[in-house]
């Protein structure tokens, strides 16, 4: 047992995360530093990179199921979009227990979803958060388009997007705009996780939480690292 947890701590940092490392490399470390914020990056770069290919890796789902059944330690959270196209688990090419995702139309960060982070971060052992934007956003294109909206919930969607339309508006005009948009309210997203949670923020600031922005593009099914 002592040899095959001593066997996963090292390719964790390494760097080469398989499925079960990546929600598990903290659990199973000890004491051991955990893998670097550009190694848990590259290791999402590369699942994104087999997504893309169309060669995913074959994820023992019920080995997984079982391992997971009484504790969870994914060291990446994803705030990201509700849309069907964009889930972040099959873009990352990642199994069970890799990422404590939280999916909002238009990725903003409302109270519910801030709490979750927190959450993850303060008694999961969550070690980044991906704010992930994406091509052709439904909740930003409504916002920017100036109409009011049927509901009073569908207007919150759209709400915390408005700074980011009038920021397109002002820098940016054309057929860019909608995409401008989508890429500040990313950025804008990121910053309010820090100005809004002081657990974030303590975390982030002691070094034990990076924050990163990033796209993805419907047409490629690449994901860019924006920040």
């Amino acid at each position: 047992m002592k040899r095959a947890a001593g066997f996963l701590v090292a390719l964790a940092m390494a760097g080469s995360f398989t499925s079960r490392t990546m929600s598990q490399s903290v659990e199973n470390q000890g004491n051991v530093k955990p893998p670097s914020a550009d190694q848990i990056w590259a290791s999402l770069a590369d699942g994104n990179k087999r997504f893309i290919d169309g060669d995913p890796k074959h994820h023992d789902v019920v080995s997984q199921r079982r391992t997971l059944e009484k504790s969870q330690n994914p060291l990446v959270a994803v705030l990201s979009c509700s849309d069907s196209r964009v889930p972040p688990e099959v873009v990352f090419d990642q199994g069970l227990g890799d990422l404590f995702v939280v999916r909002v139309a238009g990725n903003s960060s409302d109270p519910t979803g801030l709490g979750s982070l927190e959450y993850a971060v303060e008694h999961l052992g969550t070690v980044m958060i991906v704010v992930l934007g994406h091509q052709s956003c439904g909740a930003v294109k409504a916002a920017c388009s100036g109409e009011k909206m049927p509901t009073p919930n569908l207007e919150a969607v759209i709400k915390p997007i408005f700074q980011s339309c009038s920021a397109a508006t002002q820098k940016h005009t054309g057929e860019g705009l909608e995409d401008f948009a989508i890429r500040d309210h990313v950025h804008r997203t990121a910053g309010e996780l820090l100005a809004k949670s002081t657990v974030l923020k303590h975390a982030h600031n002691e070094g034990k939480l990076t924050i990163v922005e990033a796209y993805y593009s419907l047409d490629s099914g690449a994901v860019t690292k924006l920040r």
